[in-house]
């Protein structure tokens, strides 16, 4: 979508919304969406600091894991940056990619507390094990609405090509 084809403060909206012309999505508050991208960003780059700062200080020696965790602070890093500056029109996958990422973080960690992960079993009484759990959780509440929020045209698009193969439309 280019800013040519977003109109602010569109008669009867709320001022300030980003409404794509054609009306194919519902509009989203332009101070919504901004403090949904910082947000978002700031707890991914929170569970990337924590796990950078682990890989630092003892699990980079660990097989499997260490290099996970180098990985995950790395990717946690791009997908903020992505977050940050992904055009509207792709908001909502790169938020929902964003939350994927979040969550199949967190699920390692409930693994790794629970059953193992990677021959790898982790304490709750271990450093950091409390605030990650809310960084990730919050990034994958926080990241998931604003995958929602921004479903707008490459989704609807995606979902009218499906469509069409099927036979649908």
């Amino acid at each position: 979508m280019k800013n040519s084809d977003i109109s602010y403060g569109v008669p009867g909206s709320l001022d300030g919304a980003a409404w794509p012309r054609g009306g194919t999505s519902a509009p989203v508050p332009l101070a919504l969406s901004i403090a949904g991208r910082v947000t978002g960003a700031g707890l991914l780059l929170g569970m990337a600091w924590i796990h950078w700062h682990l890989y630092r200080i003892g699990f980079s020696s660990i097989p499997r894991i260490g290099p996970a965790f180098y990985a995950n602070a790395v990717l946690g890093v791009l997908a903020a940056a992505a977050v940050l500056v992904a055009p509207a029109r792709w908001l909502g996958i790169v938020a929902g990619g964003a939350a994927l990422l979040d969550a199949g973080t967190l699920a390692a960690l409930i693994l790794s507390l629970s059953v193992g992960l990677l021959g790898f079993h982790e304490t709750s009484d271990a450093p950091y094990v409390p605030a990650t759990i809310v960084v990730e959780l919050l990034g994958v509440l926080v990241l998931s609405a604003l995958a929602i929020l921004h479903r707008g045209p490459v989704v609807q698009r995606v979902a009218a090509l499906r469509a069409r193969r099927r036979g649908v439309v």
